[in-house]
């Protein structure tokens, strides 16, 4: 019988200061943030909507949202349009102030 090595935890962030580790919480915070955006305003645009050729449904409304939330993931990894940027210097400042 093969046994599995316990690995050890892994480690902590805390090699790293802490303004270093709440600024990229805060960049994060702010891209789901944008992301969210893109993915309503996708929403609004009809992208993902069911067509009459293929019968539509409940689970094909849920299948489209998981694609319009994987677009606007995209779309913010490509740099999107600066929202999560003026989010994240905004938040910086009021959480540094």
């Amino acid at each position: 019988m093969t046994t599995i090595p316990v690995l050890p935890p892994p480690r902590a962030a805390a090699s790293l200061p802490d303004y270093i580790q709440n600024d990229e919480k805060l960049r994060v915070a702010a891209q789901k943030l944008e992301a969210s955006f893109f993915a309503e305003m996708l929403k609004s645009a009809g992208v993902g909507e069911p067509l009459e050729s293929f019968g539509g449904g409940a689970g094909e409304e849920h299948f489209a949202s998981f694609l319009r939330e994987a677009q606007a993931n995209e779309m913010v990894k490509s740099g999107g349009i600066g929202l999560a940027e003026a989010l994240f210097e905004a938040m910086k400042v009021k959480m540094h102030a």
